[in-house]
């Protein structure tokens, strides 16, 4: 019996390290999580359903523990919440629905390269001061897309809705808190209606793994959210948006495997 736990553990540790260093950058900089664990899921050879499914399953958890922290931390803009929820929700399940019944990601490589070139925009303003915190204008369209993006790609809730809330100026520390806390009300909507369309069979034991890092790591990303400068968290979104997202696109070429 020990031998056998050995071994499930020697499966599933991998999976550990990727769901801590992921939800890490998730927590303190609004996205990653999802890009990356999917990234690895499909690279192991998980149908891109199947793949998003376990990942949403595990963010379930991941992002309830990381809401809880940013609330704790008072990172959290109430009134952008509510501007997001509904849209992100419904934008959510409609993106799952999609790819139940459809090959979703024919129109993820433009999204990708549009991400890249915002991540290289931020970490020009990372550089250059951030914009003046203003209240955003542009926020239920937003929501919609962000929700539909996340669920048929497997990820890009924090890539689309947080990069475009720092552009238009929002404040990053409550840009960031306020995204991943309403990406646990969307994520359990989104595994929900995966779920109902693909049954239990849909997730995988790579889930196990990717929700026990998350949810270890999720209070990490929280404290680094609030006590990293402005400056740092705009170009810190940047590299990593323009990494995932070119990553993407070269993935998506054929140049690697």
């Amino acid at each position: 019996m020990i031998d056998t736990l050995v071994a499930n553990f020697s499966d599933i540790w991998p999976f550990i390290l990727v769901g801590f260093g992921a939800q890490v950058i998730d927590g303190a900089l609004g996205m990653a999580y999802g890009v990356i664990s999917s990234t690895l899921l499909l690279t192991l050879g998980v149908p891109p359903s199947r793949a998003s499914a376990s990942v949403h399953v595990a963010e379930t958890f991941t992002t309830g523990v990381s809401a809880i922290s940013h609330i704790l931390h008072r990172n959290v803009d109430w009134k952008l919440f509510s501007k997001l929820i509904i849209p992100g929700v419904i934008g959510g399940v409609t993106g799952a629905y999609v790819l139940s019944n459809i090959d979703g990601a024919v129109v993820k490589p433009l999204v990708q390269i549009y991400l890249a070139s915002i991540g290289l925009y931020l970490i020009w303003r990372g550089f250059h001061l951030p914009p003046k915190p203003r209240d955003p204008k542009w926020v239920t369209p937003l929501g919609l897309v962000g929700g539909f993006m996340d669920a048929s790609g497997g990820g890009g809730w924090g890539p689309v809705v947080t990069s475009n809330l720092l552009l238009q100026g929002s404040s990053p520390r409550h840009t960031i808190g306020t995204v991943n806390t309403v990406e646990f009300i969307l994520t359990t909507a989104i595994s929900l209606t995966f779920l109902l369309h693909l049954g239990w069979e849909a997730f995988t034991t790579y889930t196990l793994g990717l929700l026990i890092g998350g949810v270890v790591a999720a209070p990490f990303g929280a404290m680094l959210a609030r006590r990293v400068a402005p400056r740092t968290l705009f170009s810190a979104v940047g590299v990593v948006l323009t990494l995932t997202s070119i990553f993407g696109v070269v993935k998506w070429l054929g140049l690697i495997g």
